[in-house]
């Protein structure tokens, strides 16, 4: 049994909704502590391994089940903002409706390579990957540059059904791939919103990114 595959994500904190109710209360209660304390805070929820907007819609009830009651306590509203990540095939092929109730997408590019290679990263780079990108078979390692022209192309179909139904919709990344100047340009193009990366990424990714906006005239995925 593959665990990366099976129960995680939303499917346990739906299995077992009081773990998610546990997590949902502490984000909103350390939210109104800092509103109450005048400090001003954007939380952000965001629902990993999701498929179907069934479940999204299953989260968001016991977020809205939560919320006033943490208002009740603090005396406080509390605003924040209520996404999914998008790390599973078929949510990128089901944005459209999913964004109906998210409110933002992150896309998980570390499982949604995964996912869509059918590849176990730790098998992939131990035993055959090497070999596939000495061979020619991949260009990349994909987990290290985006594969624009498969992940890459569920992401762009995503971002714009998505955009579809919720207008300006807020999209980013926060895989590993982030921070590669390849992977910047591509999220450029693909009009993502924002890149979240490790810190000793960070100053890769903004040089990337600022080439990429002088280059996105120039650029095909």
């Amino acid at each position: 049994i593959n665990p990366m595959l099976g129960h995680r994500g939303v499917r346990l904190g739906l299995t077992y909704p009081e773990i998610y109710k546990m997590q949902i209360r502490a984000i909103l209660e350390a939210a109104a502590e800092c509103i109450q304390e005048k400090i001003n805070v954007h939380p952000e929820i965001m629902v990993p391994q999701v498929c179907t907007v069934e479940e999204l819609k299953r989260v968001k009830a016991l977020v809205d089940e939560v919320l006033p009651q943490v208002e009740a306590k603090y005396a406080v509203k509390v605003h924040f903002e209520f996404g999914t990540m998008m790390e599973v095939v078929r949510a990128c092929l089901r944005a459209e409706e999913i964004a109906g109730v998210a409110e933002f997408f992150s896309f998980g590019t570390n499982d949604l390579t995964q996912a869509t290679f059918s590849f176990s990263r730790e098998d992939a780079e131990n035993k055959f990957l090497p070999f596939y990108n000495s061979a020619g078979i991949l260009k990349d390692n994909p987990f290290e540059a985006l594969d624009t022209a498969g992940v890459g192309q569920l992401m762009s179909f995503a971002v714009t059904n998505g955009r579809k139904t919720r207008n300006g919709l807020k999209v980013g990344i926060c895989g590993e791939q982030g921070g590669h100047p390849r992977s910047m340009r591509f999220c450029h193009y693909a009009n993502l919103t924002y890149v979240s990366c490790s810190s000793p990424r960070v100053p890769i990714a903004r040089l990337a990114a600022a080439h990429a906006k002088l280059l996105e005239g120039d650029y095909r995925p």
